[in-house]
Parts: C-alpha cells; structure tokens; sequence
C-alpha cells in the first residue's frame, strides 16, 4: 500500500509543503511492493524471495484550523492487491476514524470532515486494512498509520507571570539586571517561526531597556535619584513570527520601584535656635525638641543627637527619638534664673547608617547652635537643707527643744517665710513648731523602749504666696537615759543534785537590761543576803555579763530539805546606776552517777517528764473514770448477790422434776428445792405448811390441819389456788425475778398418771396388761412397767 501525501492548500506554503514532500520521499518514501516479486533495474533478472508486506506507507500531515466548506484532503490508502476493478474494501479504525477522519472504502482517499487544533492534540493514531470484499478476507495485514496536525501561527505569546513588581536601588549604575521576563507560545516551535519570540520595551523609556532575545530588563541612566522619582512603569513587548509584520503579540507590565540608600546627609532647617525653659522645670523632664531633616528613609535616616559643647552641657542631655527621629531635650539639674539665666548648646545631628560608596557626598552630620532663655518664676520657700536629723532625751519635759529647720524664699522678693508641721500622722501631733523661727518642741514625754525615733514633716510657706508650699522630712531619735534596772534574762529553773560536790557549778545565769547598751553595757551580780553567809550556794560573777551558781557544801538531802531560795543582786553601769533583786528557785534532786537527774518531788517529776497542765488533767480523769467503773461493777455484784433467791420448797426427798424459770445468773444446781412438785402431784404428801427460809414474816400463819380423810379427797387445781392466794396475801414476799411454772394435768384419767413420781409415796395397784391391745407399741410399754411394778411389790 502507498500513500499520496497531502497536497498544499494555501500558495504562500507552497514552498513548505515542496520541502515536506521531499522529506517524506527522502524519509518516508513510498515503496512499491508486490506480493511475490521485486522490481531492478533494466538488465537485472527476476529473483522471486519470501513474500513482505505489500503496503506503501508513510505519515500523513493535516493542517490545523481548516475552515473550507469541504472535507480537508488528507491522503490515500492504496493496496498493490487493488487492480481498480473495485474487488479490495479499505477499512479505517483508531483515534478520529468514522468521526473526524473518513475513508472511501473503493479508493481509499482519507478526508478530514473538522477543523482540528495542535495544541489540543498533535497527531492522530490510526489503523487501516484492505480485505476482499467477496470473500471479506483481509487482504493486507492491519497497519498502524500516524497522521499529524500542521500548526499555523494562530497563538499569541503570553506573559504568564505578569504584573511584575520589582525593586532595584537608586544610584544603580546603569546596564543593572533588574528582572527577567518570559513570554510563553503555544504554537509548534519546531514549525517555522510560529514560536519565535521577540522581547521589546513600549514603556519606560528612557530609563529602562530590555534584551529582545532573554527578556532581561536593565536600567539605562546612571545614578537614578529615588528622592527625584521613586516608581517607574515600564510595558514590555513579545511578538512572535521573529518579530515581523503579521506576527502575533502580547504584553505585560513591569512596575519598579527604587530602593534607598544613604545618599543624603541629614541637614537642619535653621542654623540657629532659641528655647525658653522656666526655672520650676523638674529634673528629669523633657523641656524641648529639635529635628535634623533627612531626604532618605528607614534606617538611613536613622539619627543620633549629641551635644558637643556649649555652658549649657553639664545641664541639660539630649537622647533621640527612634520613632520621630528628633533630639528630645532634658533638664539634668535645677535651673535658677537667679543664678543663671541662659545657656549656649551646639547640637550635632548625624546619620548611624553609612554607606562608604556615597562618602563623596558628605558629610553625614549637621551642626546646630541652641539657646536656652531661663524663665523667672515665683517658686516655693527652700530649705537649707534637704532633710533634718534631731535629737531629745527620753522623759525630757512637754516644750523641750528639738531642733530648728531653715527656709528662705529663693526669688529676690525675698518674702517671709512661715512654718508648719502636716500632721497626717499620729507621729506630727506629738510635736510643735514655731510659725515664725521653725523651732521644734516636743508634745509628749518620750520613752525610749517604747519608740526610738519618730519621723515628721515640715511645711513653709510665703507669706505673700500661701500656696507656694515646699517640704522637707525630719527625724526625731530619741536618746536614752538610764530608768529601766537590768533584770533576769529568762526564768531559770535551778536543780542541785543530792550526791553534789562543794564548789559544783549548777547554774549559769544572764541580765537583759531595756536600755541602750551606753547606760547598761557592763552587768554586775551578787548575793543578797545580808550581813550573814549562805551556807549553801554562792555566786561567782564571771565578768562577761554572766554569773555562775555553785554549791557551798557535800550533800544534799530532799527529805530535809527539797527547795532553797537564793536572793541575787543585779547592777548596771548605767549614770546613776541601777539594780534589782531576784530571787532563784533550786530544787533538790535525786540524780545519776553522771549527774542526770532521776527524780525530783512529784512536781518535778511530772514536769521533768515534759508533761503539760493538759497532759495531767487528761490523765487524772482517765483515772477517776476507772475508779467510778470499778466501783459501778462492785455494787452491781452486790445487788445481785443479795438478790439471789432461796429454794422455795424443803424437802427432803431425792426424786424431784422441778421446772424453774430463772431470769438472774444466780443458784443454779441448788435453785431445785424452790417447789416439791410431789405435792401438787399428790395432795396427800402436803400435811402441813412449810414457810420460806429466805425471809421472816412479820405475822405468823396459824397452822392447818387436815385430817387423813380430807386430804385425800383434795383436789391439785384447789391445792394450786390456795398456795396461789397464799403467796398473794404474804407480806413478806419480796418481788423476785423468777417464774414458778406449775403443770396441772386436771382430773385421774382412766388410764391413770405414768409418771413416777407418785411412786415415792403411794403404791399404785394398776394394771398395765390392757396397754397391750393399743397396738406392738403400747405392748412393748406394758411389759416394761409391769416388770418394774412386779420388782418393786418384791
């Protein structure tokens, strides 16, 4: 199969679609083949090889953007199997086939039926066949064919990234990169000049250029003042077609803004300044401004203000404001216009940023001259001295003298002056003070242990201007004199050892004295006891303040003995000096072989042990409590002893059941004889009356008697009655906590009692022979009691 490439549509390609065909003949070159037989040169004989595939192949090119009325040509299929006689069908299949691409099937032309775009899609990937179309049997092999799109300059170059905004600093020199540009175009670069870009400048001129090929824009002054100009506009060009005419175009904006630099020295407006600053100004404030102007910014202008001579120097400083970039004027000490009423500054401002490549154009300082006009003001009295420290003894008199305070009007009016104590305290009111001579007197007899300095304050005014007022502290230290003795230091509790040697140190005591150490610095001890000697202890001063108590004697004894009371006298060295007497309490004590103490009186071993008043108290009620339980158990005990009841039948009988109830802990085993149910069981038994042994009555029953007779015929339930009704009506029965239980069987039943408890005191002549027809149980029952009633009548 060959393929017939597409012809040239428009003249002006005429050239190029020339060229395409001979390099697709040079590269692509259709070649004839048959199916059985190659083609030589004349005088060559046929060869006959293996069969090769009988296509003549090539790529196919389809220009974009077509806008005919009819399909685009795009090329031909051709079979060496098609002999024209319309036998070989061409099919096509792949990207495009039957939509955009269409084949006749009889001669195998391809026609584009849509205009098609290269930057959308370059080329096309397709398959084609020749089959018979009697048989429908392929012909040829598929083939893969390509057929690409042609571009056109239909594209404009595009600034992708612009606006641009940039910066470059002034005084540049001139050919400086200051950006590069880069316009993009989608058209095929390796087809003609479709892409071929072209950079030109249509704005900006003539201080910025750009290079047509790299897009580099430069600046084209030199030394580009931002202070003149600070932002520039520049509009740059890309014309593909290698920039020619027809050509298409784009454009974008570059804005470029110069940068600072220190190129400009700062320079004050005016050579020469004055200043008008009052007297009453206060140290430390701010009493003026002053600004050195500088065309550059940010840190560029940033100044430092000095001043580098002048009488006003050691007065006044200056310190610059970062933030204005100004020189703020301060007042470093007191103006006086009586004294001095104006100063000369030369003030030098200068940049702290410089730039070494602009030196040329210093210097990078000014210097200013600044007069200071001092202002008279009507100012307050002062004092000749900042603060005043007095003195007063203690105990001195209401109206003693303190001290006296100086003021004086500074203005040369020289007015009077008129003084005051503020009493805004509780310590102002306990002195006074003379309106006219600024004397101080005292309001109040001082103590010094009680307060040793009081601190007030002093007002004066003018008498002309009262409301000019100005202050000043006083300190009031009141000094001592000797009126407090020295005393003890502590409470000393002394204890002297029963087994102490003569000459034994018991005890080292000290002094505390209230006043100063100037009236009680040096203490001296002794005893006081009169024209006779201690034969006990003695007191031995050690010098230092301290005194030491020693034993006189061997032995002591607490049995003779157990306390001793030793008086000491205590002195200061005080103008006059003074003293005082204590007394010092030493217990003897019960001690070690190495001197610890063992035990004292009961006092001292309590407080020897480290038991405090509580401690004790807790212990004594703990004590009284047990001793309140204990005696709570013991008269319990007691009560239930004597409430112990007696057995309440005697008898003296072996055989008892006796059923009792008890509700105390008391009788047990001996609690049986307390009724002889024997005679409620037979009333025969009870012939006569038996009192209770555990109480006397206070009257005496008269006796019963029953004769044999009737006692037989007694009956259980009246016997139980009149021994209930008896005890009802006795006197002497106390109410005991036990229950009697009597079991009254009612009437001889037939059968008779089976208890044994008749048989102590009566034979009974039952017959027990009839239990046997009650059944196996009963017999078993009757044999048993007619045996024992047959060994008992034996």
């Amino acid at each position: 199969m060959r393929i017939a490439s597409t012809s040239c549509i428009c003249p002006v390609l005429f050239c190029l679609c020339f060229v395409q065909r001979c390099y697709g003949a040079a590269h692509h070159g259709s070649i004839k083949v048959t199916r059985n037989q190659t083609k030589h040169t004349e005088g060559e004989t046929e060869v006959h090889h293996r069969p090769k595939r009988g296509w003549v192949w090539n790529q196919f090119f389809v220009l974009e953007e077509h806008m005919g009325p009819d399909p685009q040509y795009v090329g031909k299929l051709h079979s060496n199997s098609d002999k024209g006689d319309g036998s070989v069908k061409y099919i096509l299949t792949g990207e495009g086939a039957g939509t955009i691409f269409i084949i006749d099937d009889t001669t195998g032309d391809i026609h584009s039926t849509k205009s098609l775009d290269r930057e959308q899609k370059t080329h096309y990937v397709l398959h084609a066949q020749a089959i018979d179309r009697r048989t429908n049997k392929p012909l040829e092999p598929e083939s893969e064919f390509i057929i690409k799109v042609q571009d056109i300059n239909d594209n404009a170059p595009k600034f992708t990234d612009g606006p641009y905004i940039v910066t470059v600093p002034e005084m540049s020199e001139m050919g400086t990169s200051v950006l590069q540009v880069t316009a993009t175009d989608a058209d095929d670069p390796t087809y003609g000049n479709s892409a071929r870009v072209v950079y030109s400048i249509l704005q900006g001129q003539p201080y910025f250029s750009v290079d047509p090929k790299t897009g580099v824009i430069r600046t084209a002054l030199h030394n580009m003042d931002r202070e003149a100009r600070e932002h520039y506009s520049v509009v740059i060009q890309a014309k593909d077609m290698a920039g020619q005419v027809g050509g298409l175009s784009g454009s974008t904006t570059v804005n470029i803004t110069l940068t600072d630099v220190n190129d400009n020295p700062p320079r004050f407006p005016q050579k020469h300044y004055q200043l008008y600053v009052p007297e009453s100004a206060q140290v430390g404030s701010a009493v003026g401004k002053i600004k050195a102007n500088d065309a550059d910014t940010g840190s560029n202008a940033d100044m430092k203000y000095t001043i580098i001579n002048g009488d006003g120097a050691g007065v006044f400083s200056i310190s610059t404001d970062k933030e204005t970039r100004e020189g703020i004027l301060s007042l470093k000490k007191p103006l006086n216009y009586e004294k001095k009423k104006s100063y000369t500054l030369n003030i030098e401002g200068a940049n702290t940023h410089l730039d070494f490549r602009f030196s040329h154009l210093g210097p990078f300082k000014d210097v200013t001259m600044l007069k200071i006009i001092v202002g008279d003001v009507d100012e307050p009295p002062l004092f000749t001295m900042p603060s005043y420290v007095m003195d007063v003894y203690e105990n001195a008199k209401i109206g003693t003298a303190v001290g006296t305070v100086t003021a004086q009007d500074p203005d040369t009016a020289n007015s009077l002056v008129r003084y005051f104590i503020d009493h805004n305290t509780e310590e102002d009111r306990y002195f006074t003070i003379d309106a006219n001579t600024g004397t101080i007197k005292t309001a109040k007899i001082f103590d010094r242990e009680e307060t040793p300095w009081y601190n007030i304050t002093v007002a004066a005014s003018e008498i002309d201007s009262p409301g000019l007022v100005s202050h000043v502290p006083v300190g009031v230290r009141i000094l001592d004199v000797n009126d407090n003795p020295p005393e003890l230091a502590r409470e000393y509790d002394i204890v002297v050892c029963e087994n102490a040697k003569p000459g034994q140190v018991i005890q080292t005591i000290t002094a505390t004295d209230k006043d100063n150490s100037a009236n009680g610095a040096r203490f001296h001890f002794s005893l006081d006891e009169g024209p006779s000697l201690n034969p006990n202890f003695t007191l031995r001063d050690n010098e230092d303040n301290t005194a030491s108590i020693l034993t006189r004697r061997r032995k002591y004894s607490r049995t003779t003995q157990d306390i001793y009371y030793l008086p000491v006298l205590i002195s200061d060295g005080g103008v006059p000096p003074l003293s005082s007497s204590s007394t010092l309490t030493i217990r003897v004590c019960a001690c070690e072989r190495d001197g610890r103490v063992r035990t004292c009186h009961a006092e001292a071993f309590l407080s020897s042990a480290g038991l405090s008043t509580g401690a004790l108290i807790a212990i004594l009620l703990c004590v009284v409590i047990l001793l309140v339980f204990s005696l709570a158990i013991v008269v319990l005990f007691i009560t239930l002893r004597r409430s112990k009841k007696e057995p309440l039948i005697i008898s003296e009988e072996d055989v008892r059941e006796n059923v009792v109830t008890y509700d105390d802990e008391g009788g047990g085993e001996e609690d049986t004889e307390a009724f002889d149910i024997t005679a409620l069981r037979n009333p025969s038994a009870a012939e006569e009356l038996k009192y209770r042994r555990d109480v006397r009555p206070e009257v005496k029953p008269v006796p019963r008697h029953h004769p044999s007779s009737s006692l037989d015929s007694v009956d259980v339930q009246e016997f139980i009655k009149q021994r209930l009704a008896e005890a009802d009506l006795d006197p002497s029965v106390p109410p005991y906590d036990s229950l009697q239980t009597y079991a009254y069987e009612g009437h001889r039943s037939e059968a008779g009692s089976i208890s044994s408890l008749d048989s102590v005191t009566t034979h009974s002549d039952q017959d027990y022979n009839y239990l046997g027809d009650w059944g196996p149980e009963f017999k078993k029952l009757a044999e048993l009691y007619g045996q024992i009633e047959s060994e008992r009548t034996t």
